[in-house]
Formats: structure tokens, C-alpha cells, sequence
């Protein structure tokens, strides 16, 4: 899904007005109709409304459902890109946005500039991504129907992506400085450095392994356990003066705690993959040596040559239960959106074949352009199948809450504030 930002200047408030009504409507409607639309959204007359619709709807920023007896409405991906760098540049975080750094499966990463003129990093979650039959096959989080909306799902992981980073930002571990987030968009520090995927040669890649390596125990020490820790995910600075590592980890929000019923799994694979790297891209193969006795470091001059859960994991921090992270969320408050976001980022956290070829895997998991306007064309033919109703009582309340926001909008009788992601809630 590409961002597109050539119409964002030209949209007046009338335009954004109807964006957050139809953001707002869609809480408790797959579909929002135009009478709820202008409700919400307050404008002078429903001509305006309408207008506002109109105009909106040719640039992509919505979709109508056809062959409807009324006209119903939803957010495209690009209505709600505007709706989050809207937020930002009212904050005064953002002013403008470059170009593409990097497309992935998950989400999508652009270079960005603040009022300062200081270069940074946009990365807008899109849950989206991967081609819709091959979610539906293969994504446990659909399987179970517990909800189809992509825009949420994409929202759940920003939030908790940047409370991951803040969290371990704040506590001196090297990860990118989160400055601000809205909605699916998170804004983060730019690090000039590569990829360690392109890592050709190191000066001291037997440190770099030992580095990553306590890393990972110092994480976990810390009560995280990263879940995708593997060369697509380690930035490798160039130039580390003034740093302690030479390297920053990303993409933080398939992290779980030492508590999760599957943190040793997911601990060793994350140990594995920086083994199967350095083995691969330096032949370099550390063993356990008994005759040593320092246990500060992994590889050769240490005792062990990789971390084990087990031995090397006590306890030292609780940054997991600060925030909220699955497996202690789950056990400690079983919150109905840590359930959803964990349902959605099982499928981030499989590995992939190392050995399977690239090509093959765009192929059968991330959606081509072709595919993707595809499916944009397909967004106005709305799949009812999708519009199944959720049963339970969590549902029900935000349902009733929904209502009683947009009652609050259409009568203004009751106060309402804006949360961190822009979404209306009652003060009450």
C-alpha cells in the first residue's frame, strides 16, 4: 500500500471532519452511512457533507459499498495515512515526508523531517500487507474470527511498538529514540547504519556476536524476550563513536515476557538465529569451553558460546509487566485488545526458511502492486462475510460507549477528549 501525500494539502477541514466521522463511525460499523457521517462529523448542512464525501472518495482516501439501498462508507489505508500524519503535524512532530527506505510484510518505512528540519524515520504498520487469501489461510488470528479489521489490528501494534521502545529506550538498552505515534504510524529516530542482513565484513564480528548475544540475555534479564531477533531486524551503525554497541535493534511488537508459556522457544530461537548468521556469513562457529572462566560474554575466550534460558535468565527488571507485555497480560489481565494484537502478531513471530528463496516468498505471501489495486477495487464490492457480528460481553460495552460518543458529537451535551492515538472518549 503506497503512501500518497500530493492531495494531503489540497483537503480542507470540511475533508478531515468526515475522515474522523467515518474513523469514529466504524468503532461499532464495518460500514458507516452518510446520515451517521454527517451526525458525527458536524458540518453545516448535509450538501456539505456530501461534498466533503465526494471529494474524498475520488482521491481513494474511502470506499463505498455498491448496490447498497444507502450509501455506507469506510476508511481506506490512505484515509487513515492522512488522518495520522494529520495528528502529527498538529503536533508539530512532522513537516514533511521523503522518500521509501524499505517495504515489508508487516509495514512500511519512510524517511521523514520534523519542523527542525531533522531527518527521522516513519514506520506505518500495515497488517494489511500480505494478500487476503493467504491470510485467511494461514492466519490463526482470523481463523478464530475474533476480528477482521485490519485498520485495528495495525493500530494495536503501533501503540505497543512505541511502549516497547519508550520503555526500553528510557532504560539504556540500543533501540531507536520513539519521538511520537498515531493511530498506525509510529516516528522514530533515524540511525545511519545498515541493515546487518548486508553486513559484508566486520572488524570485530566476534565481539558483534558476543554483543548480541548479551543482548539478548540482558533483555530477557529485563523480563522481554524480542521474538524476531535476526540480521533483518539489527541495524549495524556506521560509525559507532560515541556509542557503547555498534549495532540497534527494531520492530518491537511481537515481543513477549519471560512469563509467556512459549518464552524458551521463542529465547532460543532468537539465539539461533544470530548463530545460523555468523556461521553463515563468517564461518564463524563458537563451542562451549570449560577451561574458561569468564561467563561475562559469548564465543571464543568464554565459557559458553551462546546463551541458555535456563542458566543465563534471572530476573532483574520487570519492564514486561510495566508494559503489559503478552504472556504476563495475558495471565495477569487478559485485556480483550492484548488478546487481539497477540493474535495477529503469532504469524510475525514464525520464522521463515532460511534457505526458502526470496521470490518465492513475495510471491506466496506479500501482495503485488497489481494485487494490491486489486484488492482496492474490491474494497467497494464489500465482503459481507466479513460483517459478522462479535459476540461477548467486552463488545457489547464498547459498543454502548461508541454510542454514547457519537451521541455526544451529534448533541454536544456531554464533554469528550482526544486520546494519544486521536480517538474521541468520554470525560466523564
Amino acid at each position: 500500500m503506497k503512501l500518497d501525500t500530493s492531495h494531503m494539502r489540497y483537503l480542507t477541514s470540511d475533508d478531515f471532519r468526515v475522515l474522523q466521522a467515518i474513523e469514529l463511525g466504524s468503532r461499532n460499523h464495518e460500514l458507516v452511512p452518510t446520515q451517521m457521517i454527517h451526525s458525527i462529523g458536524g458540518l453545516k448542512s448535509p450538501s456539505a457533507t456530501n461534498r466533503a464525501i465526494g471529494d474524498i472518495a475520488k482521491l481513494k482516501l474511502i470506499s463505498r459499498l455498491r448496490n447498497a439501498k444507502y450509501d455506507r462508507f469506510r476508511l481506506s489505508y490512505n484515509g487513515y495515512d492522512y488522518l495520522a500524519l494529520k495528528s502529527m503535524l498538529n503536533r508539530n512532530t512532522l513537516y514533511s515526508v521523503g522518500t521509501t527506505i524499505g517495504v515489508g510484510k508487516e509495514s512500511d518505512i519512510y524517511s521523514v523531517s520534523d519542523p527542525q528540519g531533522v531527518q527521522k524515520v516513519l514506520k506505518i504498520h500495515r497488517l494489511g500487507r500480505t494478500s487476503f487469501k493467504t491470510v485467511k489461510n494461514n492466519r490463526d488470528y482470523l481463523k478464530n474470527r475474533q476480528t477482521s479489521n485490519w485498520m485495528y489490528l495495525s493500530r494495536l501494534a503501533a501503540a505497543k511498538e512505541y511502549q516497547f521502545m519508550e520503555v526500553l529506550y528510557n532504560n539504556g538498552f540500543n533501540v531507536p529514540q520513539p519521538f511520537d505515534y498515531s493511530r498506525h504510524c509510529v516516528m522514530m529516530e533515524w540511525i545511519k547504519g545498515i541493515p546487518m542482513k548486508h553486513l559484508r565484513q566486520h572488524k570485530n564480528y566476534k565481539k558483534l556476536y558476543s554483543d548480541l548475544m548479551g543482548f539478548i540475555v540482558r533483555l530477557a534479564k529485563a523480563g522481554l524476550i524480542h521474538c524476531d531477533f535476526n540480521e533483518f531486524n539489527i541495524l549495524i551503525r556506521d560509525d559507532s563513536d560515541g556509542h557503547e554497541f555498534d549495532f540497534v535493534v527494531i520492530d518491537f511488537p511481537q515481543c513477549v515476557s519471560i512469563e509467556h508459556p512459549d518464552a524458551k522457544e521463542y529465547f532460543d530461537r532468537d539465539v539461533q538465529g544470530i548463530r545460523d548468521f555468523f556461521s553463515k556469513k563468517f564461518r564463524y562457529n563458537p563451542q562451549h569451553d570449560p577451561t574458561m572462566f569468564d561467563t561475562d560474554g559469548y564465543g571464543d575466550g568464554y565459557k559458553y558460546a551462546y546463551p541458555n534460558f535456563k542458566r543465563d535468565v534471572i530476573r532483574e527488571k520487570s519492564l514486561d509487566v510495566e508494559v503489559q507485555a503478552s504472556g504476563y497480560a495475558k495471565k495477569k489481565t487478559g485485556n480483550r485488545e492484548d488478546k487481539d494484537l497477540e493474535k495477529a502478531v503469532l504469524g510475525m513471530r514464525i520464522k521463515a526458511d532460511e534457505d526458502e528463496d526470496l521470490s518465492e516468498i513475495e510471491d506466496e505471501e506479500v501482495a503485488t502492486d497489481d494485487e494490491m489495486d486489486e484488492d482496492e477495487d474490491e474494497e467497494d464490492e464489500y465482503d459481507e462475510d466479513l460483517l459478522e457480528d462479535e459476540d461477548g460481553v467486552d463488545e457489547q460495552a464498547e459498543a454502548e460507549e461508541n454510542e454514547k460518543i457519537i451521541e455526544a458529537l451529534s448533541k454536544g451535551d456531554k464533554k469528550l477528549k482526544m486520546d494519544k492515538l486521536g480517538n474521541y472518549i468520554l470525560d466523564e
